[in-house]
């Protein structure tokens, strides 16, 4: 598999990243282990996790997504082999038992997420550590308007900043990123390390799919490209929405009937719907699945380090990693464009 350089890191890191947000609630540890076993035997090296993992967010089982991967890492060995990227949580008033109902992006809060994600990765050191999202009042996970009437107190990005450089200089990070990020905080993060002599973000992890492009138009151009930051697009499926299986059968199973109806609403907004059976059609004409077209157009992409897959089976596993190989037409590339130009960015 293809192997990318994630910003100006030394990091090299595999078209496709294994994102693991089930393991624990979908997955069992035997089924997170072979999982990990079936992604680095296909080429993938990088593995993406979080603290607050696995979705949904619940006090009791908080933490187990690193725990399967650390038991896991403990019985392969070759850490070296690897590059696990893990988070730490924002403020949310709603997940009081992550550090606490006061749990921030203060010093004292990245140093305990950090000793606690080492604790249960059973490892010395994380490779890529990620803010998950903003201590600051910022649109987020669906709303895509900025409201100055939502400001609040908030931890200042330089102390973030300067709690993780002396996690770097410690050894037990080697890398930072960003999720969930804004064009302004991206430059606020590249503006303190260059003033202040701190480690530079190497990524952003945000959301990226054929429902959901709005990257390409807020953050690509002017950010990301000249300030060398990589993109690691996350739900490129629209949480299963454009594998078309809702589509086919609304009751399927997957995270859009078996959780809570309100826990992620942007999926299932009726233009999601109509642009799904959409790019379902244009994939079925061309002899793909759904899935098959929606990840082979984000692997495509030029500004896309990698795409976190995830998956609650190893059949889904295989059809998402093969997707890697898929080249896509001209033609089809065009017709997934004049389909966004019809239903923009409905995901989003």
């Amino acid at each position: 598999m293809e192997r990318k350089r994630l910003g100006r890191s030394d990091l090299m890191v595999s078209t496709a990243c294994l994102g693991t947000m089930t393991f624990g609630e979908q997955n069992t540890e035997l089924d997170a282990h072979a999982q990990l076993d079936y992604a680095v035997e296909r080429g993938i090296n990088f593995i993406d996790t979080a603290e607050m993992y696995p979705v949904m967010g619940r006090a009791e089982t908080q933490g187990s997504t690193e725990r399967f991967i650390g038991t896991w890492l403990q019985k392969r060995g070759r850490r070296d082999d690897l590059v696990i990227a893990s988070k730490i949580a924002g403020p949310n008033a709603n997940m009081a038992w992550i550090r606490g109902a006061s749990h921030d992006l203060d010093a004292a809060n990245v140093r305990a997420a950090v000793e606690t994600s080492l604790q249960r990765l059973q490892t010395d050191y994380i490779d890529l550590y990620q803010v998950h999202w903003p201590s600051r009042n910022v649109p987020i996970f669906g709303s895509n308007s900025f409201n100055p009437k939502r400001e609040r107190d908030s931890v200042p990005i330089e102390e973030t900043l300067g709690a993780l450089g002396e996690l770097v200089k410690a050894g037990k990070i080697r890398h930072i990123g960003v999720s969930n990020e804004s064009p302004w905080g991206v430059c606020e993060y590249v503006k303190q390390s260059e003033t202040q002599g701190l480690p530079r973000i190497a990524t952003i992890q945000n959301l990226y799919n054929l429902t959901a492009r709005a990257f390409e138009t807020t953050l690509l151009d002017e950010v990301c490209f000249r300030e060398d930051v990589s993109l690691l697009a996350y739900s490129p499926l629209a949480f299963g929405q454009l594998t078309a299986k809702y589509i086919d059968d609304p009751k399927a199973h997957g995270r859009l009937t078996i959780f809570p109806p309100n826990w992620s609403p942007r999926y299932v907004r009726p233009e999601v719907l109509a642009a799904t059976r959409d790019y379902a059609a244009l994939a079925r004409a061309n002899g793909l699945s759904p899935a098959q077209m929606a990840l082979a157009w984000c692997y495509s992409r030029w500004f896309v380090g990698s795409t976190i897959i995830g998956a609650t089976n190893l059949a889904q596993l295989k059809e998402n990693i093969d997707a890697a190989e898929i080249v896509l037409s001209r033609e089809v590339t065009d017709a997934i464009d004049a389909i966004h130009a019809r239903i923009t960015n409905p995901g989003q």
